[in-house]
């Protein structure tokens, strides 16, 4: 429950090239640069999520779910888990997030599913961090649900695969908010079809003791600082008659 292309136009002056004039150097153009290649995800890396509970912080493993660990970063580095509730949380099982408050941005990234990655590296333990998916192939887009019980022997077969594990805060997701139980039609939870076009405004009215994540960081190593590029100087034009 898809990725950023650079686009780099150069404009050409073509009338500079053709000029005249009389003055005994021509302006130069400054030189394009190359666009900065995107820097690789570590093979480790940690996340820090501050919750309405406190702090969790997730270990991942890139080793074990190259694909989920991959996409779970470019989605904390866009800011996606910001604002995200736990919307189903269920005692003894799991509890899962990974629907934006935004409609709009829950549909822009539920159209980007991820593939499937090879049959878990590693169990569906206590703490374990796993995109939910469906029983279709290639079906991982953004909902992640964190184990609170030893889960292997249902999950591994179904072909959950963690992609991380909480090193720190679990006593802070097992005090998440679980009274609304599972949604319809297993229990009275929220409906993940009426939050998919209500958001957070849904969810507030509805459920107002859910817990929510407030921001995802990528804390260690923290991801490298945007590129800031300085526009290029214009070329100055001759002011020399032509001949």
């Amino acid at each position: 429950m898809k990725a950023n292309q650079v686009l780099m136009v150069v404009g050409v002056c073509a009338l500079a090239l053709a000029a005249q004039t009389t003055t005994s150097k021509a302006t130069k153009r400054p030189t394009p640069k190359a666009a900065p290649k995107a820097a690789p995800i570590p093979a480790e890396y940690k996340v820090k999520f501050e919750t309405t509970k406190g702090d969790v912080v997730i270990q991942v493993h890139r080793d074990w779910s190259p694909m989920g660990a991959d996409h779970f970063y470019q989605l904390v580095t866009k800011g996606y888990y910001d604002n995200n509730a736990f919307f189903r949380a269920i005692k003894g099982f799991v509890v899962q997030f990974g629907m934006n408050g935004d409609p709009k941005l829950t549909a822009k990234w539920n159209a980007v599913p991820i593939k499937d990655d090879p049959p878990a590296q590693h169990p569906n333990k206590v703490g374990t961090v796993v995109f939910a998916k469906t029983g279709a192939p290639d079906s991982r887009t953004t909902h992640i649900f964190i184990n609170l019980n030893d889960n292997a022997e249902a999950l591994d077969q179904m072909g959950f695969t963690p992609f991380g594990e909480v090193v720190s805060g679990m006593e802070n997701v097992n005090n998440i908010f679980m009274g609304y139980g599972d949604g319809p039609p297993s229990g009275s939870g929220p409906d993940q079809e009426a939050l998919t076009h209500g958001g957070n405004a849904y969810l507030q009215k509805a459920f107002p003791n859910l817990d929510y994540i407030k921001k995802a960081t990528v804390i260690d190593p923290p991801p490298p600082a945007p590129v800031v590029h300085q526009p290029a100087s214009k070329m100055k034009q001759s002011t020399t008659p032509r001949q």
